[in-house]
């Protein structure tokens, strides 16, 4: 890697350069983008009241161009919108609204539309929610979050459109609930590439274990009646480093339910034990089905690593030793984890990139200082792709380059470095998933192949 840059001045240690109000190759999409989060439940299609392409845009982003995952039965091409244009700035666009929500009513066969609003209805100040009151009920009702785009990113959106469907559709409960059956908030539908997959693993193992799961999102997810019965659960298990706790905090509120907090999502089968055993203790439930269920899978999964080994200590030409996580927290947390106690590498940098709220970075960082009882590790938290790489360049990884774990943004990067990569998230452009997972026990042997089948073609 050369030691200055083009104009033979060193590069610059961190900070790398003055914040500035731009943003290079950007890592999230704007809060509209919840579509997808409504998309990503069954049978549930979002109405976007918006100008002319945004919808468009979301899909290609986040689903197209970021796994190629496809828009679902209510995403991507199927999903209705205003286009609002001038006309609608100047007198509004109340109308054009309800005229497009009674044609998809006729045209469109959903459980439930989702109206998400974009920057023009929420400037002009469109009263959404007017208009879809007067469609609350029939056997297609529908419900509305404002997302304009200064409200946030695609994540302040996911917990929005949430929010939106418990209390204008799930509505009031006061009634009993049910012992070991847990509401899972986890992984963003869509930005996360492999959440489908992700999710998947993280309902088997928790059924696995005793529970009785509503997973919400997905191909596992019981689409509405699961939502209806979330006020029913016993309890609210969030999966993440922050995302989810703002939901987990209104039900509480709402239901009285309580909640549940672990931040590391669970790669491997140290970190699926811990978790297992933890959301059983919490649960109260018998952990007599979740030690044999811990026990069979540790089983098959240390079976399959045994015969890693011959390779892991065998492979003449060198593995990396040091690693880069750069991606939202959720992955960064449990990617760093499962490398460091699993394999043993070195953390070399990591730096989350969702920009989370600044009230949750604290306990973030403390995560990353408790890695291993031996290894404690800083985190940084940048949005601009011109910063995160100048940032890398400017890291000393020894005599061999490090394995870098991020996105599409990266490639470059990693040829410059002689560096191998793994696309982990958001735009993840060089991976087709299906429902691929590095999730669990049995996410994390697909991670083994994925990490050192790249290793290995990189060195070839």
């Amino acid at each position: 890697m050369p030691e200055t840059l083009p104009n033979d001045t060193p590069y610059p240690k961190h900070p790398i350069v003055e914040k500035s109000n731009s943003i290079q190759q950007i890592r999230y999409v704007c809060a509209i983008a919840a579509m997808h989060s409504a998309s990503a439940i069954p049978r549930v299609i979002p109405i976007t009241h918006c100008g002319p392409g945004c919808a468009d845009k979301q899909f290609m982003n986040l689903a197209f161009y970021n796994g190629f995952q496809g828009g679902g039965y209510g995403g991507g091409a199927v999903v209705p919108s205003t286009n609002q244009s001038e006309s609608e700035v100047v007198f509004g666009g109340e109308d054009r609204l309800r005229a497009l929500i009674e044609s998809s009513q006729k045209i469109l066969d959903a459980d439930l539309f989702v109206v998400v609003t974009g920057c023009i209805s929420d400037l002009v100040g469109d009263d959404v929610g007017a208009v879809v009151k007067d469609f609350r009920g029939g056997d297609s009702p529908v419900v509305f979050a404002e997302t304009g785009g200064f409200k946030g990113s695609n994540f302040t959106g996911h917990e929005l459109v949430i929010k939106a469907i418990i209390d204008q559709y799930v509505g009031e409960y006061d009634g009993p609930r049910t012992a070991g059956t847990v509401n899972v908030w986890s992984l963003l539908p869509y930005h996360n590439t492999f959440w489908r997959g992700d999710l998947t693993e993280i309902k088997r193992v928790l059924e696995g274990a005793g529970l009785t799961v509503n997973i919400l999102f997905g191909r596992e997810s019981g689409g509405l009646p699961e939502w209806r019965s979330i006020p029913q659960a016993q309890f609210n298990l969030v999966l993440s480093p922050w995302l989810g706790l703002q939901t987990a905090k209104h039900l509480e509120e709402k239901y009285g339910q309580p909640f549940l907090h672990l931040p590391v999502i669970p790669i491997g089968a140290k970190e699926s034990s811990a978790f297992l055993r933890n959301v059983v203790a919490f649960a109260g439930i018998d952990n007599r089905q979740s030690e044999e269920f811990i026990r069979s899978e540790e089983a098959k999964y240390y079976g399959y690593l045994e015969d890693f080994a011959d390779f892991y200590s065998e492979y003449w030409w060198g593995l990396p030793a040091k690693f880069v996580v750069i991606g939202d927290s959720g992955y960064n947390l449990a990617l760093t984890k499962f490398l460091v106690n699993q394999l043993g590498l070195i953390p070399g940098k990591q730096i989350i990139t969702e920009n989370p709220p600044e009230e949750h970075r604290e306990a973030i960082r403390a995560e990353y200082q408790r890695i291993a009882p031996d290894v404690v590790t800083d985190v940084e938290f940048e949005e601009d792709s011109y910063r995160i790489h100048q940032a890398i360049r400017g890291t000393d990884f020894g005599q061999k380059p490090p394995i870098i774990f991020g996105t599409t943004w990266e490639r470059d990067l990693a040829k410059e470095m002689k560096s191998a990569i793994v696309e982990v998230g958001f735009p993840a452009s060089y991976e087709v998933v299906l429902a691929k997972t590095y999730l669990g026990y049995r996410g994390a042997l697909t991670l083994l192949e994925k990490i050192y089948t790249t290793a290995v073609s990189a060195s070839a």
